[in-house]
């Protein structure tokens, strides 16, 4: 039986070549994502593990920025007596924090939040072991920098040339003292490093004096254990030492875990491709064991056994499936390697490191491969086995079943039904459902495909009229042909519909959360600008002098994130400017006055007032973050904003009990609305910054909005494989198809029907079955969409379900686009048919 399955693998390569294809192209999903993910991983813990190859036992600490009286981190005096233990080789202390360096257009070079600046920290011989110089050496004095070869390229610096950097404070022009490389992540991650002399690194990110971290190496002989229990005693209040070796398998461990969510995630989109393909291949092995009827019915008729012709289509899914696979996982290997070089050309530098290709990926890629093929072809090998040697007499193509399908669509509609309830269900509770709902589809799809060869007679219906009108006996036969088998075109609509689902589910989502999103922005801010620093981080308050006096501002007010204990209960905090607030943000007073934010009272958003009891003339006793206790006045309350903090006070009271208050943003009106004159005048003002980020108000749109858009075109690439493996299917199908009906194309050659026709006729039948499984997809998809968005939109001020007739109209217009592509090759296959050749065929 092997043989024989082997010989008509061969014999109908061709046929197969569409399933191939779709294994090939899933087993290359899920092997490229495991080699992947094993490469990105073996490749930082690797860096992660030479960064730590010499520190025996490296000291942290947590500085406390609400309290600058307190002593911050480990002294000199502390690190000398680290120093003098003995086992210890060397103790170098270590201070860091963010530094932006401008490119000659002052621009920032990096991507912000993994911009960084640290101290050098020379041994006797002259050389910071942490960092190897290509040219020039570390910086000596307060006036130069070293900066990484990466961002030194970036901004075709030189040894000597002048630079501006900025940290959280204003821009200050350096010399470069020389450029160095680096293993550090943060360079790796697409940012920069900027090294200074170790006193002004205390300056900027601690206290003069004192370190952040130390490194420590053991002196031969001495244990890692040892000389953490040595150190130990030595440490301040806060500090946490730990070995070279638990740092570097913590870091590991943060590795696997996040390489494991990447893993998990590409990975579902790759068993989604794998659904979508299982009906293609289903559908191919039908059409074959449809079309060697007559072949089997006569195995039957010599002795073979129905297990035997079962497992004879089996064995044949087992060796396509094993072909598949194994071109499928080269071509997954491609892909981890493509994926690899495509980070290093968005920025994100990959460290060196082999290709890992692991047992457990091989392994994944052809038990995924074999054994979905076979799970595919399990319905129609056990097809197979049930003809009878009967049927050895009749021609050598299957007739066309009429048995009735009441079983199969009373199962179907059953199963619909439960998911709709489930859906429904869901929706009505909420945020609470989405488990429900996410059961409720999958039942809901699995009911659909269950039923939709019987929707495929009346759906089609509907436009066979058109088509009939439009082109003629071409579209009438294109229509009638389209459902002359429903199981068969049900199954090739079926995979067009999942994949269409979920790509019209996500976009009803996502553009009903972006108008949402984009509503309350341009409902709420009424600034011309905002200010943020380029790392997320604090905006010096020097930043917030600086707008307050530039030229043509109207309005300045900062939002200064603070907390204080309010009835016994941390509070989040903002602090604005009195008077500018309104008109930078709208606020909408309920009761009282904001007025009275000036004479030192609060201001309460409706939501916190009423959770807390509270209303306009209360007096309440506060505790704020230094630990000063006060009596706050509710002076006014407002309706709640996703802008604001639940509770407005005066920046001036902000400031008198934070030692560095923390300005998360600042909002800015100026004369005459935004325009290329203001912003200059204003980034002028901040002296010309590059670590300052400046939007208006369509850039703040975006950076909201954004966000949605980006994740929405992930989500489109993603399912494009799905959609891809379902063309493929509309292909085969034809093909296939085409083969079967070689007679019936000939007759119809042969009393008139031309060759133009003939590939018309196809080419719609095409179309028809790819719209009407876009159909299908569309509205399920809509309807998963609309229930998930249930589920949200308490939490989205202004909520309200988006139709995007645009993207939906796209949908179905490339869903035809895709018929008559994928009729391409069977179409003019079908017109070359020799009208004689073909009308005596069997």
């Amino acid at each position: 039986m092997f043989r024989t399955a082997l010989r008509n693998v061969l014999a109908h390569k061709a046929r197969l070549l569409m399933t191939v294809l779709a294994v090939m192209l899933g087993v290359a999903f899920v092997s490229g994502t495991l080699v992947f993910t094993d490469t990105l991983s073996n490749a930082f813990s690797n860096q992660s593990a030479k960064s730590y190859k010499d520190v025996a036992v490296a000291v942290t600490t947590y500085p406390d920025s609400e309290n600058s009286k307190k002593e911050q981190g480990i002294d000199a005096r502390t690190l000398e007596k680290i120093r003098g233990l003995d086992g210890v080789a060397a103790a170098t202390g270590r201070v860091s924090g963010f530094a932006g360096v401008a490119d000659p257009d002052g621009k920032l070079i990096g991507n912000g939040w993994s911009n960084t600046g640290a101290n050098f920290e020379p041994g006797k011989d002259g050389k910071d072991a942490a960092y190897d110089f290509t040219d020039g050496s570390g910086p000596a004095k307060a006036g130069e920098i070293a900066l990484d070869k990466t961002t030194a390229d970036k901004g075709k610096y030189k040894t000597g040339d002048t630079v501006r950097v900025a940290t959280n404070g204003p821009v200050k022009e350096y010399t470069l003292s020389g450029v160095f490389i680096t293993e550090d992540g943060q360079v790796n991650a697409g940012g920069s490093l900027v090294l200074f002399n170790t006193p002004v690194a205390q300056k900027l990110y601690l206290t003069p004096g004192h370190f952040k971290d130390v490194t420590i190496t053991a002196a031969s002989g001495t244990s890692e254990q040892q000389l953490l229990d040595a150190v130990k005693p030595l440490l301040p209040e806060g500090a946490e030492a730990q070995t070279g070796k638990e740092l570097a398998d913590d870091q590991a461990e943060m590795i696997e875990e996040g390489m494991s969510a990447l893993n998990q995630v590409l990975l579902g989109f790759a068993a989604i491709a794998l659904f979508v393909g299982i009906f293609l291949i289903s559908n191919t092995f039908t059409m074959l064991v449809a079309q060697r009827t007559k072949e089997l019915a006569l195995m039957r008729a010599v002795g073979a056994s129905r297990r035997q012709v079962k497992r004879s289509v089996l064995l044949e899914a087992m060796v396509v499936g094993a072909i598949a696979s194994v071109v499928g996982f080269a071509l997954g290997l491609g892909l981890a390697t493509g994926l690899r070089s495509a980070m290093s050309a968005f920025g994100a530098k990959v460290p060196a490191g082999p290709l890992i290709v692991s047992p457990t990926a091989i392994a994944a890629a052809f038990a995924v491969g074999v054994l979905v093929t076979m799970l595919a072809a399990w319905l129609p090998a056990r097809r197979a086995a049930k003809i009878p040697p009967v049927a050895a007499m009749s021609s050598v193509h299957a007739v066309a079943t009429t048995k009735s399908l009441v079983v199969r669509n009373s199962i179907g509609g059953f199963i619909t039904l439960l998911g709709a309830a489930g859906i429904l269900g869901g929706a009505v509770v909420g945020k609470d459902g989405r488990m429900l709902i996410g059961a409720g589809a999958f039942f809901a799809l699995i009911g659909i495909i269950v039923l939709i060869p019987l929707l495929s007679r009346p759906v089609i219906a509907l436009v066979r009229p058109l088509i009939g009108k439009l082109f003629g006996v071409s579209g009438t036969l294109a229509g009638q042909n389209a459902v002359r088998n429903p199981r068969r075109t049900g199954a090739t609509a079926s995979a067009l519909a999942i994949g269409l689902t979920l790509v019209t589910g996500l976009s009803v989502l996502g553009v009903t959360m972006g108008r949402a999103v984009d509503k309350m922005t341009t409902d709420n801010i009424k600034a011309d600008y905002m200010f943020t620093m380029a790392n997320g981080g604090s905006l010096d308050s020097s930043a917030l002098s600086a707008l307050e006096k530039a030229p043509g501002v109207s309005a300045v007010s900062p939002q200064t994130a603070a907390d204080f204990e309010l009835q016994g209960v941390w509070a989040a905090v903002s602090g604005v400017t009195p008077g500018d607030l309104e008109q930078v943000i709208n606020v909408t007073p309920v009761s009282g006055s904001l007025d009275s934010l000036a004479k030192g009272d609060m201001a309460v958003d409706d939501k916190t007032a009423k959770s807390r009891g509270l209303k306009v003339g209360d007096s309440v006793p506060v505790k704020f973050a230094d630990g000063k206790k006060s009596k706050l006045t509710v002076g006014a309350t407002y309706k709640a904003n996703e802008f604001l903090s639940p509770i407005l006070i005066d920046q001036k009271t902000v400031n008198k009990h934070e030692a560095k208050p923390y300005i998360r943003e600042i909002w800015v009106k100026t004369d005459g609305g935004a325009s290329a004159a203001n912003e200059k005048a204003l980034v002028d003002a901040l002296g010309q910054n590059p670590a300052i980020s400046v939007m208006d108000q369509q850039d703040i749109r975006n950076q909201f909005g954004g966000v949605i858009n980006t994740m929405l075109n992930i989500m489109y690439g993603l399912l494009g494989m799905a959609l891809l493996i379902a063309v493929l299917g509309v292909i085969n199908t034809l093909a296939m198809s085409v083969f079967e009906r070689q007679q019936e194309i000939g007759m119809l050659r042969a009393i008139g029907l031309d060759r133009r026709k003939v590939k018309t006729m196809i080419r719609l039948e095409a179309v028809v079955i790819s719209v009407f499984g876009a159909v299908i997809g569309i509205g399920l998809g809509t309807f998963l969409g609309w229930a998930i968005g249930q589920t949200v939109k308490d939490s989205v001020p202004g909520y309200a379900l988006v139709v995007p007739w645009d993207r939906i109209g796209i949908f179905l217009l490339l869903a035809a686009v895709v018929g008559v592509l994928a009729a391409m090759w069977p179409a003019r296959s079908a017109a070359k048919l020799n009208m004689l050749d073909a009308i005596k065929a069997e």
